[in-house]
């Protein structure tokens, strides 16, 4: 313990870490190689370098690549959070040098980009020309992992209770429904009142298997006697539901804030088809435990704003 205690404190460097990042990512000597802009030797012996100090192997070398043993997994988590870290820090100093007001890292589900975080970073860049917003899509499988290792100050999504753990604090904001769309060209498009069957006739996009709402949606569809269509295409991707309306001629389900918007803009039709989903809300998760910028505290003010100014449209 005080091996490992002393190499963590005094011998490994940033370059250690960026190479067990690179590597973790990458999975290969040589596009981890071309990342760093090193030849492939010199990675291999940085990575010796790296096990020879621990004490164990980080990661298995074979003809497919690398992977991360479980003392590597440790140490990848450990060498993440370490950078987050140092890429706010500077981030913070920078903008403290330039006069800018600072950055902020958000981890976004597609149903909060649309309306929800875009009219929030336009009300803050109104305050803040020069603060910047990185945004990073995703569910939350994939971003509350970056969100815990510090690569995110915030996530704006679904509430999903399924989540919730001690380690995070949540802020439901709005309550946010579903509709069902098509293309504004679609036969379906035209009808007063279309049925399930008629959705059932179409290709449908529906999100994919392991979320939760493709359940809600298919048992919409089992409840009216039919099955979803056979024809599938499988996406949590606002722009891809989009692209397949209007070229495939499908049916999909989007946020409703999102769908008046896309409606407004020509890019599909709402139908009126009621959905009876048990959803929940959207909001914000952040660490309960982290320290937020100035920026993010901005941004968190106006996704309240932008939410409080949304609730009418829900009705």
């Amino acid at each position: 313990m005080a091996h490992l205690d002393r190499v963590f404190r005094s011998n490994l460097k940033l370059r250690h870490l960026q190479l067990v990042v690179a590597l973790d990512e990458f999975r290969h000597l040589g596009r981890t190689a071309e990342f760093l802009a090193v030849s492939q030797p010199a990675v291999s012996r940085m990575l010796v370098e790296v096990e020879s100090m621990l004490g164990f192997t980080l990661f298995d070398r074979s003809v497919r690549g690398t992977e991360p043993t479980a003392a590597g997994e440790s140490v990848v988590r450990f060498a993440r959070g370490v950078l987050a870290q140092y890429e706010r820090t500077r981030d913070e100093i920078d903008a403290a040098a330039s006069g800018a007001a600072g950055k902020t890292r958000v981890g976004s589900m597609a149903v909060a980009m649309p309306v929800l975080l875009a009219q929030a970073v336009q009300a803050l860049k109104a305050r803040s020309a020069r603060a910047t917003v990185q945004i990073e899509e995703g569910d939350l499988t994939h971003l509350l992992p970056k969100l815990r290792l510090g690569e995110l100050d915030l996530f704006v999504g679904r509430l999903e209770p399924g989540y919730a753990a001690p380690d995070l604090s949540t802020e439901a904001l709005f309550e946010e429904p579903m509709v069902a769309v098509a293309g504004p060209a679609s036969p379906v498009a035209g009808m007063a009142a279309p049925g399930w069957a008629d959705l059932a006739a179409l290709p449908c996009i529906m999100p994919p298997p392991w979320a939760s709402l493709r359940v809600k949606l298919e048992q919409q569809f089992h409840r009216h006697g039919v099955q979803p269509s056979a024809d599938l295409m499988e996406t949590s991707s606002y722009l891809a539901t989009l692209t397949f309306l209007g070229e495939r001629g499908a049916v999909g389900f989007l946020a409703k804030s999102a769908a008046q918007s896309f409606e407004r803009q020509g890019l599909c039709k709402i139908l009126d088809l009621p959905l009876s989903l048990d959803l929940p809300p959207v909001g914000i998760i952040t660490m309960r435990e982290g320290r937020l910028s100035a920026s993010s505290l901005q941004l968190m003010e106006c996704l309240r704003e932008a939410a409080q100014a949304a609730r009418p449209t829900q009705e």
